[in-house]
């Protein structure tokens, strides 16, 4: 995992972690085939965790999840708190599992896709392209970055897939036994979208309907949440929204809808 000594960039996070708050982005790190296939197709499939935190929790379990998908990938977490670092230390496997300082632009490294979640809440809307550039620049050719926000005990959670020509994807994915309308999840979005929830944007319209067709299908209840929540999104695909993702992963809470749907106005 040797790269070139840079400055890291960025700005320090709260840290809050917690084992399995991020379960929800590597299960579908894992099972994606656009994120799959690029780890299968990697020479060197090298993955960074961006911002872990106060504890190295979530990057050992992504490392363990991903492996299930390739089992010599690399996983490099990295924090601009030095401190945070020294702790993480003991969670050190080389070369498949390390820790090391660095910020957006990834410690000189080349990886081919980069988990960053909880960590651009902090910055203005404006600075998110740019940030986004600054890691996309830094990654190899053709690389993932995985941009997202979840709460603390990881039941709502969003994420953006952005490859060089721009952001793929809006993923929302929520914990439906404690879910009361999906668009609880609107406190939960990236940086990018949490200020376009109001009417107008395309963001809030896709909540909006969704809420509407997940009391529509109150009465699939009878056969579980799962059941009502992919009735949900049969739904709104009716209504002509484009939706990604399988019907197997909309039982999990699961929605991913193209960029474009959502994109700001």
């Amino acid at each position: 995992m040797a790269g070139r000594a840079l400055k890291p960039v960025g700005a320090p996070t709260r840290g809050t972690t917690n084992p399995n708050r991020l379960r929800r982005v590597d299960r579908w790190l894992a099972s994606d085939p656009g994120v799959t296939g690029l780890l299968h197709r990697a020479d060197e499939p090298l993955v960074v965790d961006l911002g872990y935190g106060a504890s190295p929790v979530t990057t050992v379990e992504m490392a363990r999840r991903l492996r299930t998908v390739r089992r010599d990938v690399r996983v490099l977490g990295l924090e601009l708190d030095a401190e945070r670092v020294a702790v993480a230390q003991t969670a050190v496997d080389r070369p498949w599992l390390d820790f090391r300082r660095g910020g957006f632009e990834l410690a000189g490294t080349r990886p081919v896709l980069v988990r960053a979640f909880n960590v651009l809440r902090q910055y203005d809307e404006a600075e998110v392209p740019g940030a986004w550039s600054l890691m996309l620049d830094a990654m190899a050719p053709g690389g993932l970055l995985v941009e997202g926000t979840c709460d603390e005990i990881g039941r709502l959670s969003t994420w953006v897939a952005v490859g060089s020509a721009g952001p793929r994807s809006l993923t929302l994915s929520v914990h439906l036994a404690s879910l009361e309308r999906p668009s609880t999840v609107a406190e939960r979005l990236p940086k990018i979208l949490i200020h376009r929830n109001v009417p107008g944007e395309r963001v809030h319209e896709l909540l909006s309907i969704l809420d509407i067709c997940w009391a529509t299908a109150a009465p699939h209840q009878n056969f579980g949440v799962r059941a009502r929540w992919a009735h949900t999104v049969h739904l709104l695909t009716a209504r002509g929204w484009p939706v990604l993702n399988r019907p197997s992963r909309w039982r999990l809470g699961e929605l991913t809808v193209p960029w474009s749907s959502v994109a700001p106005d």
